[in-house]
């Protein structure tokens, strides 16, 4: 069994690594009844005897047998302290070696060359060696993960700058990215400049990148608020029978209100969830499981254009016994349908270049060959990779859902994602507005900015061109009525 490490950067990175390694445990602790360590809970997890002042001097191979004590392989990383030290006293603390923490208490100021220029200089030997620490735990390290922030200065600076350790250190080891981009409306004046100047990084050192849109998560949270049925009061909740079920992936146990939840609990969730889905073959057993590096060698047919559009279905189950589940079919619906997207989209108008069904739960693939043959006839696909479909199956379905659909796309319709990001760098960039606070950071200038600018239009080009070039117009045809 291969094993996979997250790297957590910034307070965006930490609170979705948080909500993932609370929902990876409930995950275990409904498939691992008898409390054994194995392959499966190795991949994520090291297994530690706490009597050991020192758990580093552990063995790699003792860890078998009983489950002693879980330590994530995660690396947690923000230069303002607030909270990782919140998480380290929290429930989920002793889950963290914390060897494998770097924090300051300045912050980055929004800024991304303060993050990537001076933090990412002042601890590069720090980063390295608690990366290092933690892959010494893996016997085949095969992945890395790292979650971050665009629009802020640590996320995207410094969480960039790992990005670039990684591939100096570990060149063979799989770099996937989730980054998640701020809305147009962002209250950061200067997250366009973090974002764009960011890309560049994601663009050369990357070898997939997940983006998520902040635009796009706020609107599935409110879709699906104004889709629950009202509780006695009138209002919706969460987490609050007959409504949702508490396990669902959008819910956190804990009413709306209430003194646990933290704001940004349920749009974490659904990213936490996606990474839940995306490495459940490495995690768990199926009849067709994809491994990590095939979504790189099946979606990316071309080195800089590693950008997938994500989706996932269902996002929640209802705990009213009396509201039918949803129907499978419809499930494959919804994943290509625009209001499912994590990114403010619709890729079913433009052209895909390739797509993975990550499928979990009880499902057969007659099911999965069933929907393909179904939704293919609306899907425009490049005309050299019209079969360009992967397909996993991993038989261990969600916490509180009998099956769920992860969609990974690589679709054109991404450029209008990164035009719009663009526009909004440019009209900055034009009036030179906050230019002094990167450009006085020791190690940036103005060439950061103008080569950026480039990086991020070879990628728009790229896309738009080959959907221009390739792209033939899809013909919609009346849209399936799945029968209740």
């Amino acid at each position: 069994m291969t094993q996979s490490i997250i790297v957590q950067v910034g307070q965006c990175g930490n609170q979705i690594g948080c909500r993932f390694w609370d929902l990876a445990l409930r995950e275990y602790a409904q498939v691992n009844k008898d409390g054994v360590y194995d392959d499966s809970i190795g991949s994520f997890f090291r297994n530690v005897d706490s009597r050991h002042e020192d758990p580093a001097n552990i063995p790699l191979g003792e860890g078998k047998g009983k489950i002693k004590s879980l330590k994530a392989r995660a690396v947690l990383v923000d230069m303002e302290e607030g909270v990782v030290s919140e998480l380290m006293k929290g429930p989920l603390g002793e889950v963290f070696d914390c060897r494998q923490l770097l924090t300051d208490v300045s912050g980055s100021g929004n800024n991304w060359a303060t993050g990537h220029k001076m933090y990412g200089s002042q601890y590069k030997e720090q980063l390295s060696e608690a990366v290092r620490r933690a892959a010494e735990f893996c016997d085949c390290l095969q992945c890395f993960f790292v979650i971050h922030s665009m629009g802020g200065g640590t996320g995207s600076g410094v969480g960039t700058r790992i990005l670039n350790l990684l591939e100096d250190d570990y060149p063979d080891v799989y770099r996937f990215v989730t980054a998640v981009y701020p809305s147009a409306e962002d209250d950061v004046i200067t997250s366009p400049y973090n974002s764009v100047l960011a890309m560049r990084e994601l663009t050369n050192h990357a070898d997939c990148v997940l983006p998520i849109e902040n635009q796009a998560l706020v609107d599935i949270v409110n879709k699906i608020t104004q889709a629950l049925p009202p509780t006695k009061s009138g209002k919706r909740v969460y987490g609050v029978s007959p409504a949702v079920k508490p396990d669902s992936a959008l819910t956190t146990g804990t009413a709306v209100g209430s003194p646990e939840e933290k704001p940004f609990d349920k749009m974490n969730n659904l990213v936490a969830n996606l990474l839940l889905n995306l490495t459940s073959s490495a995690r768990f057993e199926g009849s067709l499981n994809i491994d990590l590096n095939e979504i790189t060698m099946n979606l990316v047919p071309f080195p800089k254009m590693h950008y997938l559009v994500a989706s996932q279905t269902p996002l929640y189950c209802m705990a009213d016994v009396k509201v039918p589940p949803r129907r499978l079919d419809q499930m494959f619906s919804d994943a290509f349908a625009k209001d499912h997207q994590m990114l403010k989209v619709d890729p079913k108008h433009s052209l895909y270049l390739a797509c993975a069904l990550m499928v979990r739960g009880n499902v057969e693939l007659s099911d999965i060959r069933r929907n393909i043959d179904r939704l293919k006839p609306n899907l425009n696909f490049v005309h050299w990779n019209e079969e360009g479909w992967k397909t996993g199956l991993c038989s261990v379905a969600p916490v509180g859902q009998p099956y769920s659909l992860l969609t990974l796309a690589n679709n054109t319709c991404i450029h209008n994602t990164f035009t719009d990001i663009r526009d909004r760098f440019t009209k900055l960039f034009k009036r030179k507005a906050h230019l002094h606070h990167y450009t006085q950071v020791d190690g940036m200038d103005m060439s950061d900015f103008t080569d950026s600018l480039e990086s991020l239009n070879s990628v728009i080009a790229d896309y738009y061109n080959l959907e221009q070039t390739m792209g033939q117009p899809v013909v919609m045809e009346p849209r399936l009525q799945i029968a209740s």
